[in-house]
């Protein structure tokens, strides 16, 4: 079997041939100072780490090209001329045709008046409802001046069993992995106070030390026309707090942008929630019934005494259908003059990702996947349990909610097959290779092919020269000893042989490119030594 020798020397030394067989001592003794490295080397997450390469993968050859050289001369800083790296990494070539076209659609969020129109006394749909029936014609009134073939994500509230009368949310903020379209406002100090995490807003004015800061964060115009009997609720955690009264829920009903001189009424809580994330008592808010609002979370801390507080949701409410919801999504193509549902397009919905697990560290803790929740963890188990009955080759594009502790809240995507009973989802990065070496005072680029004779290639040397006019004692010798005898065979002859080698096992190479052959020679011992060549011209010379 032919084999590429691919050997993992660390201060090794490595011979190599450049000149004829009779000059190997001579360079040899040039050579002897030098410290000369020969190394595979697969990189590692640190590594990619270090080179600033979140993503595990370089996003082309090049890049790869240009970084690795001072890569490794960080890594092997003696060694010099001569040394030589085989380095594996991951080459990013892309999601899976078409995925884009599903995670950067706009979406429609279902409202209230939207389950209404389509007959429903409920702020979701019913569980016997066919929506994907429903929704085209809520879509056909609601979304302006559609393009053919635009794609759209429909996002709505389903019930997860028949609803019953009683509290349901009107308005509602889910502070997963997002400011859910709320705006930060300054009043004092320079520090961001409010950040988006995984599961909620943070109110934070601790860096390295208490440190005094007033900061607001503002909803969107809330607009509660022809609402009534409404209902507050807010599910919140409060941590460190001395004097809770710092931290404000605040409303206006004249806010147009700035915070200064809009009139802003204090919602006061039976009890502010400490140590633990937990919902508040459902309070009156009937005093907004029928108005345009805006709700506020006023931030103030001193020098002593800078709380955590976190928000994970906000609600407003009223009477009607109540019930528990899961959150989902399906998406819809213009074509023709319709809004027609796109086939083979899964939206993983908040219920399932409840299924996946919903303790710390599982995704249904806060309905998304992330760095430590990877979907590639989760989806072929969840795939084989959602379509037990899914053939070979089956796929299924499959979007989801992602956060990321660098990007926040994104929407991702990736192509599932069913392949060996397993479903896999599309490999987006492949394991490239780069050959570099050292030219005495830097790394470079090289496309050296590492390869050692066998016993099948001294056979074809045997074959091809056994009856050309000159070999024939070469040719004796190799097939009596098992080796090229530097007393026997030329320069020349040696070098059309291994031309004879290198041309079977690797045709239709590239002008340029390099070989270094290793070779069982006799030169008064038996020893392998390594000639280089390059293809030039179409016939392997010396390099």
């Amino acid at each position: 079997m032919k084999k590429i020798l691919l050997l993992l020397t660390f201060f090794s030394m490595v011979f190599t041939s450049c000149e004829p067989l009779e000059d190997i001592n001579t360079e040899l003794d040039a050579k002897s100072n030098a410290v000369v490295g020969d190394v595979v080397y697969t990189l590692t997450d640190e590594d990619y780490d270090e080179l600033e390469l979140p993503y595990g993968s370089f996003s082309s050859e090049d890049d790869a090209k240009a970084t690795l050289p001072d890569f490794l001369a960080n890594k092997y800083p003696v060694w010099g001329k001569g040394s030589s790296a085989l380095i594996e990494y991951q080459l990013y070539i892309g999601n899976a045709p078409g995925i884009s076209d599903y995670t950067k659609a706009s979406s429609y969020e279902f409202s209230n008046s939207d389950y209404a129109a389509t007959g429903s006394d409920a702020f979701g749909f019913y569980p016997d409802v066919n929506e994907i029936d429903q929704i085209p014609a809520i879509l056909s009134t609601q979304v302006a001046n559609p393009t053919e073939g635009q794609i759209l994500l429909a996002k709505y509230k389903k019930y997860t069993e028949t609803p019953v009368v009683g509290l349901a949310n009107i308005v509602e903020y889910n502070f997963a992995g997002s400011f859910e379209g709320w705006v930060v406002a300054e009043e004092f100090g320079s520090d961001d106070v409010w950040t988006s995490q995984s599961g909620y807003i943070q109110g934070n004015s601790y860096f390295g030390g208490q440190v005094a800061n007033t900061e607001w964060i503002v909803s969107p115009k809330i607009d509660l026309t022809n609402q009534s009997n409404l209902k507050f609720q807010i599910t919140q955690e409060l941590d460190y707090a001395n004097d809770p009264s710092l931290l404000k829920i605040l409303v206006s009903t004249d806010y147009t942008g700035d915070i200064a001189t809009a009139t802003w009424d204090e919602i006061t809580l039976s009890s502010p929630a400490t140590g633990d994330m937990a919902a508040s008592e459902d309070y009156d808010f009937s005093a907004y019934d029928g108005k345009k609002i805006n709700i506020a979370l006023k931030y103030k801390s001193t020098d002593s005494d800078a709380c955590r507080w976190r928000v994970e949701n906000i609600a407003v409410k009223t009477l009607g259908a109540t019930g528990d919801t899961s959150d989902m999504g399906a998406f819809f193509m213009y074509t023709g003059g319709q809004w027609e549902a796109v086939e083979d397009v899964y939206f993983v919905s908040s219920a399932d990702f409840d299924s996946m697990g919903e303790a710390s560290g599982q995704p249904g803790r806060y309905d998304n996947f992330g760095s430590s929740t990877p979907p590639s963890d989760y989806l072929p188990t969840f795939l084989d349990k959602k379509y037990p009955y899914a053939l070979e080759g089956d796929a299924l594009t499959v979007i989801y909610d992602y956060y990321s502790s660098s990007s926040g809240a994104q929407v991702r995507g990736d192509l599932y097959t069913k392949k060996a009973g397993v479903w896999s989802g599309f490999e987006s990065t492949i394991t490239a290779s780069l050959q570099l070496a050292h030219d005495g005072s830097s790394w470079v680029p090289d496309n050296t092919i590492k390869y050692e004779l066998d016993a099948d290639d001294y056979a074809l040397i045997v074959s091809t020269y056994k009856n050309e006019t000159g070999y024939e004692v070469a040719v004796q010798n190799l097939e009596a000893y098992g080796n090229i005898s530097t007393f026997n065979w030329t320069n020349e002859q040696v070098d059309a042989a291994l031309n004879t080698v290198i041309v079977n096992n690797f045709p239709n190479m590239e002008e340029g490119q390099k070989f270094a052959i290793t070779v069982y020679v006799y030169d008064g011992s038996s020893r392998n030594i390594v000639i280089n060549y390059i293809l030039e011209g179409g016939v392997y010379v010396r390099n």
